[in-house]
């Protein structure tokens, strides 16, 4: 492309952002819908904390099948599909009458929409389109996965306040038809299809894409058969369930809820969360630049330890009623929300390679979706028997400072050492 003309990769950036914010904002906006749909339904806290984790779940394990998918239909296949399917979701809520419909709506039609959008489709499209820059491009579009999602939560709370939880459906609705058409018309699949090498890759180098013709579903368990041999595999996994759980499952579903239950309106809650949102996009930017910097073990032992110590205070904060403390925890969190992604999958990356760590991060990732169903179905059940959120949050900062000792552990590699030492003994 002449020189002073944008890289076509920045495009492919900026549509991949904001697919990401609205699958996210779809996605995430369970958490201003929980009092409207208990006050209208009459459905019991636990069943809709159900549905949704649910959603938390299958978006999550879908992850390593959606990379695979893509390496065999193509990125822009894969994203038509999934934000129609999100369109559809939106649209069946306007008609939903029962909790079981509720279960399969937010549960399964959107848990599996958004699963591409929210897992795999930013180290893809990190990995494919930039050789330089690939640190901040994978910081930028993962800082887009909460932070889309945290700022219109406001503006959503404020529909429902005003007029009803439906007009909120139509704005979320709406962002997705557009969303699908922007895709339609200008996503590509590779450098390839523009003619153009992957931004900063080198005319005589080779670009590494190479097709697969294989089923999905074997690719995706054979990564998994892979990864499951080495112990960082397991460490990795284990440290994301924890991200999970204390992140999109807990914070992202009964963050505002815990507010309300303080007495605090639900417009301030969700402005609350909004703010976190601020700031993630500027540690998770900032974050994704630092893991091409520094050892992103040690990123990832102070950013969990970090987010510990803030949801322990965040108890303490919320029962002396300030504003001021609840201010400075939304800042702290918001800094640390999603920064654990960059460096989660540059080790990642390091360890199995540019080529697999597609598929073994979306294993990674479907942990980390685990932990999250886990914290938003136990939240529910945690409020229902103590009536109170308190012990939920207290244990998920102590399971964050667990996480911390299990990343420090991990040994630092050269890429691709430990897969060539598994391969070796296979």
């Amino acid at each position: 492309m002449n020189r002073n003309r944008i890289h076509y990769s920045w495009i492919i950036l900026l549509i991949t952002f904001f697919s990401i914010i609205v699958a996210g904002i779809v996605r995430s906006s369970s958490g201003v819908f929980i009092d409207p749909f208990e006050n209208e339904f009459g459905w019991d806290r636990s069943v809709i904390s159900l549905a949704f984790a649910i959603g938390l779940f299958l978006y999550g394990i879908s992850g390593p099948f959606m990379a695979a998918l893509i390496e065999v239909l193509g990125v822009k296949k894969v994203m038509v599909l999934s934000m129609a399917t999100l369109l559809i979701g939106t649209l069946l809520t306007f008609i939903m009458q029962e909790s079981w419909q509720l279960i399969i709506i937010w549960g399964i039609i959107i848990g599996l929409g958004s699963g591409v959008f929210l897992t795999v489709l930013s180290p893809y499209v990190a990995n494919r389109w930039f050789e330089k820059k690939r640190g901040l491009a994978l910081g930028i579009l993962t800082a887009s996965t909460a932070t889309g999602q945290l700022l219109l939560l406001p503006i959503l709370a404020i529909i429902i306040n005003q007029s009803s939880w439906r007009w909120a459906i139509v704005l979320i609705t709406t962002l997705s038809a557009m969303m699908l058409v922007i895709i339609l018309l200008f996503m590509k699949n590779s450098p390839h299809d523009i003619g153009i090498l992957s931004y900063g890759l080198d005319t005589e180098k080779q670009d590494p894409l190479k097709e697969q013709k294989k089923n999905p579903i074997a690719l995706a368990f054979n990564g998994l058969f892979e990864a499951v041999k080495v112990k960082e595999f397991w460490l990795l996994a284990g440290s994301f369930f924890i991200c999970g759980l204390s992140t999109s499952g807990l914070i992202g579903t009964h963050f505002i809820s815990y507010c309300i239950s303080y007495g605090i309106p639900l417009v301030a809650a969700a402005s609350l969360l909004s703010f976190m949102g601020v700031f993630d996009l500027i540690g998770t930017t900032l974050s994704g630049w630092l893991s091409d910097l520094f050892d992103n073990r040690w990123l990832l032992f102070w950013y969990y330890g970090l987010r510990g110590a803030s949801l322990i205070l965040l108890p303490f904060a919320l029962a002396d009623g300030s504003y001021a403390l609840l201010l400075v925890f939304s800042v702290f969190y918001g800094l640390d929300w999603i920064a654990t992604v960059p460096p989660t999958i540059g080790i990642s990356r390091q360890i199995f390679g540019i080529e697999k760590s597609g598929i073994v991060y979306g294993w990674i990732f479907a942990s980390h979706q685990l932990g999250a169903a886990v914290a938003a179905y136990g939240g529910g059940i945690i409020y229902k028997v103590f009536n109170s959120y308190t012990w939920a949050f207290f244990l998920a900062g102590i399971f964050c400072l667990l996480a911390s000792l299990f990343v420090i552990v991990i040994k630092k590699q050269a890429p691709q050492e430990r897969m060539l030492k598994t391969t070796l003994k296979a």
